[in-house]
């Protein structure tokens, strides 16, 4: 199974998707987006996928949220795009991808993703 996480080593919901992906006995490939943030088209693929809207990817929670003015309900998808394109950590994450693109918050939906024999046991 080809599982590629989108991860922030700093974030304990990112953390705790790792470990179960790697619990489950699959090591994927973990892609550091604060250091390799995703292009435009790849990330509106990502958000597109998931079927959820750009302004529900942008992560409200995180540092620079208010100062671009990303809580204004005027702005465009692009102009939220281009904020989460300078400032990576505003995606919310963790975003793994390909088979099923979507956020794992709580961390434990990452579950859904892995295959029945291979979830670790309750």
């Amino acid at each position: 199974m080809d599982v590629i996480i989108d991860h922030n080593p700093d974030c304990g919901t990112s953390r705790s998707a790792l470990a179960t992906i790697r619990s489950a006995g699959i090591e994927p490939h973990v892609v550091e987006y604060l250091k390799t943030p995703p292009s435009r088209a790849p990330l509106q693929q990502s958000i597109a996928r998931m079927g959820i809207s750009v302004h529900e990817a942008v992560r409200e929670k995180a540092a620079p949220y208010p100062e671009p003015g990303l809580d204004n309900p005027a702005l465009t998808d692009d102009q939220r795009l281009e904020a989460m394109m300078v400032h990576p950590i505003l995606s919310n994450r963790p975003i793994v991808p390909p088979n099923d693109v979507r956020l794992f918050r709580p961390s434990w939906l990452v579950l859904d993703l892995l295959p029945a024999q291979q979830r670790p046991a309750e």
